[in-house]
């Protein structure tokens, strides 16, 4: 009767010291860390903090940017990226369960994130949510300014410069911070000028003109900006034309050259046109001398101009003498400037009058210019 039971018991005892069959407890979690540019954030610290447990999970990323960790106990879980001690990145309330669970970095995914200072430490949070709103509202301020100046451009355009002036006051009222708003208001000040029958008007108008000219210089010359703009200085060199043309309109001759030759100093490219409006003010005052030397640099800076060998034979055609035989002396080079100019534009605005200064100083006029091809200018 003994050994009837022990084979049960045996048996039995057997089946309980099978090993049974692990059940599944943790989780598994992976993913890539990019930074803005898309390359992978390689040597980076992905910290998983349990928000109930507070037990800490400190993984690093390889040469690919990737980090991959098993055996995560379930649960929520913040997520913060670190690089050499700076947090770059955080998820908050990730929940891990007991399958495998993917969280990748992308900073460059998550760039409207970061400007809403959504997944960073609370202090770049902050500066990040006040250059978010700072942005919005700038976009606003820019937004109404443009309305402003296509009403005044538009008020410009129909000859209405009173409409454009109050336009752009109203826009500076908006914001009186924008050196294009000042450029625009100087220039419809100075548009206007000549259109006022009342001389003390007048006067004022090209007054507010320099004013706010020079108003608009100031603020693009203390703007960071503004330096950092590559054509920085071919913007200021058209407000120094725009200046210069009001001096020389008030007949302040010196002050005209001077700002001229700033403009051209500026922007080299350009500097033909500025010494042009140079020899311009000169020939227009009876500097002779002066203006022949100002369109000698315009052909010098541009030889295609044809406009400035015009001007240069009309100054010079200004020093002729007469010889003892009654007859006008031109000096030398001054049928040389006229032919130049009908070579260039043989149907140019002052083509007839340069072929009438030939005859006046006994010169014949070339032929065939219509058949020359005009030079190209560079």
């Amino acid at each position: 009767m003994r050994k009837y039971f022990i084979l049960p018991l045996f048996v039995l005892a057997v089946g309980l010291c099978a090993p049974l069959a692990l059940a599944q407890s943790t989780g598994t979690v992976k993913g890539t860390c990019k930074d803005f540019d898309g390359k992978p954030i390689v040597q980076a610290q992905v910290e998983w903090t349990g928000t109930e447990t507070g037990h800490k999970y400190t993984l690093k990323t390889n040469n690919k940017g990737e980090y991959f960790s098993l055996g995560i106990a379930p649960g929520k879980y913040d997520v913060k990226l670190s690089k050499d001690g700076k947090e770059l990145f955080h998820f908050n309330g990730v929940s891990v369960g007991l399958d495998e669970t993917p969280l990748d970095f992308d900073l460059k995914k998550e760039q409207s994130s970061v400007a809403k200072g959504q997944g960073l430490p609370p202090e770049q949070a902050a500066k990040a949510k006040e250059a978010a709103a700072k942005a919005e509202k700038e976009k606003s301020t820019v937004g109404a300014l443009n309305e402003k100046l296509n009403a005044a451009k538009a008020a410009s355009d129909a000859g209405d410069f009173d409409a454009a002036i109050a336009a752009l006051n109203e826009a500076n009222q908006i914001d009186n911070t924008r050196d294009l708003i000042w450029f625009k208001l100087g220039d419809a000040y100075r548009l206007s000028a000549p259109k006022q029958t009342d001389p003390a008007e007048k006067q004022k108008r090209y007054e507010l003109a320099v004013t706010n000219y020079e108003k608009a210089l100031e603020l693009r010359g203390a703007s960071e900006a503004a330096q950092k703009d590559p054509d920085n200085n071919k913007k200021l060199a058209a407000y120094y034309n725009n200046l210069a043309d009001v001096y020389a309109k008030a007949n302040k001759v010196d002050e005209a050259v001077a700002t001229y030759s700033k403009a051209a100093q500026l922007d080299p490219a350009g500097a033909a046109t500025y010494l042009y409006n140079e020899g311009a003010v000169f020939t227009n005052t009876g500097k002779v001398d002066d203006a022949i030397a100002a369109f000698d640099k315009v052909i010098a800076a541009d030889p295609t101009r044809a406009a400035a060998y015009y001007w240069k034979g009309v100054n010079l055609i200004g020093k002729e003498t007469i010889g003892k035989d009654g007859k006008a002396i031109a000096p030398e080079g001054t049928a040389e400037a006229f032919q130049k100019y009908l070579e260039l534009e043989p149907n140019g605005t002052f083509a007839e009058a340069a072929k009438g200064m030939l005859a006046s100083i006994g010169s014949s006029v070339q032929t065939g210019f219509e058949n020359k091809k005009k030079p190209v200018k560079k």
